[in-house]
């Protein structure tokens, strides 16, 4: 009989003790997997919607301005040069290194239109782009073709027109096909057209205000991507809008701190409950192990018994802990996901991450309990019968 199976019978021989560590461990393990696949999934959704969630790139006319504000108090500016970029120079950015991290791109182009004796800013846009820039727009209505228009909730309501009324813009008769519900945000204070129809409409061929661009947010190198869309066209400034992107990204490396902390408070609980029971073990064998050292096994011998008894302990506990640990958090991140598309697919990694992490507490905690079952001396331990 060698030492593996002196471990195993022992460990059966004892099956209330073993299933405590079993136990222990196990919980200690299945949080930290729990905790690591719940916000590995949730990074990776709200990455998802960063990616397709508004613009994080404009594009502007280059322009020397000079801001007249004092004590919070706008009062007007002076720009000086100030061109529209040209359309055509906006089909370069898809020749850009990193073009596969551009989701979306939405040229616009503004002008001020008359309507009813109110002066109204008409914004031209491309709205198949602007389903992916804006994807929090709803319409009452339909997308308007040529002859059609979008206004903004205010703007319906200032000027009384509601889907399907006629309007006349600079002598244009159009139809409102659809009203945008109210965004909060001066979209809701425009007039909405396609942008060919647009720059007809305001002699503005070829030219565009400005253009959004929905860059990809996960790992995207939004500072390169502005100096290389810079690159390719000159005549505009390229600026980014990191903000938004930034504090979610912060949150969530927040939260990933927080979910590790409590990890090692978990792993350290779990090695405390291995540590006391193997040491509550140890004691209650004094009489085998001096029978162990009376009969010619070395302190080695009976040090590697108690190690490889907590080895078993601890390498069911990796497995049993990563099952447990997945199943929970595939029951409940569907109640912390927003719109129920989170998902969690097994990690090999983790899966290999949980066992060791399992199999080194489990021995480490156990060192101290072997080490002083290695130095019982045999002589005390058989008189203490």
């Amino acid at each position: 009989m060698n030492l593996r199976d002196i471990a195993f019978k022992n460990l059966l021989r004892r099956k209330a003790k073993a299933l405590f560590v079993l136990a222990g461990l196990a919980i200690g393990v299945s949080t930290v997997v729990a905790l690591i696949s719940f916000v590995d999934a949730m990074t990776e959704n709200i990455n998802h919607k960063l990616e397709k969630y508004g613009a994080n790139i404009l594009i502007v006319p280059k322009t020397e301005n000079l801001s007249l504000t004092y004590g919070g108090l706008s009062l007007g500016g002076v720009s000086f040069e100030m061109q529209e970029i040209r359309e055509q120079d906006l089909t370069k950015i898809k020749s850009i290194k990193n073009a596969a991290n551009v989701a979306g791109l939405g040229p616009m182009v503004f002008g001020v239109v008359n309507v009813d004796d109110h002066k109204v800013l008409l914004a031209g846009i491309d709205f198949k782009a602007n389903w992916i820039l804006k994807p929090w727009w709803k319409i009452d209505g339909t997308i308007p073709g040529e002859k059609g228009v979008v206004l903004g909730s205010e703007t319906a309501a200032v000027l009384g027109l509601n889907q399907g009324s006629p309007v006349t813009i600079k002598g244009r008769q159009l139809i409102v096909s659809g009203v945008l519900k109210p965004t909060g945000s001066q979209d809701d204070q425009l007039i909405f057209m396609p942008l060919e129809t647009a720059q007809t409409v305001l002699n503005k061929e070829g030219l565009v205000s400005m253009a959004e661009v929905a860059a990809l947010c996960k790992d995207c190198p939004i500072e390169a991507m502005v100096k290389q869309i810079s690159d390719v066209v000159p005549g505009a400034k390229v600026m980014a809008i990191q903000q938004v992107v930034k504090s979610r990204m912060e949150a969530l490396a927040q939260f990933k701190k927080f979910s590790y902390g409590v990890s090692i408070v978990v792993v350290l609980v779990g090695s405390l409950v291995v540590l006391v029971t193997m040491m509550g073990s140890v004691r209650e064998r004094t009489e085998e192990i001096g029978i162990f050292r009376a009969i010619g096994f070395r302190k080695s011998h009976v040090f590697g018994i108690v190690l490889l008894e907590a080895g078993f302990i601890s390498a069911a506990a990796g497995i049993i802990g990563y099952i447990a640990g997945f199943a929970v958090t595939k029951g409940a991140i569907h109640f912390f996901s927003e719109s129920g598309g989170a998902s969690i697919h097994p990690n090999l990694e983790l899966i290999g991450g949980s066992f060791v992490l399992a199999v080194l507490v489990g021995l480490m905690a156990s060192v101290y309990p072997a080490y002083l079952a290695s130095r019982m001396d045999p002589n005390q331990a058989l008189n203490a019968i």
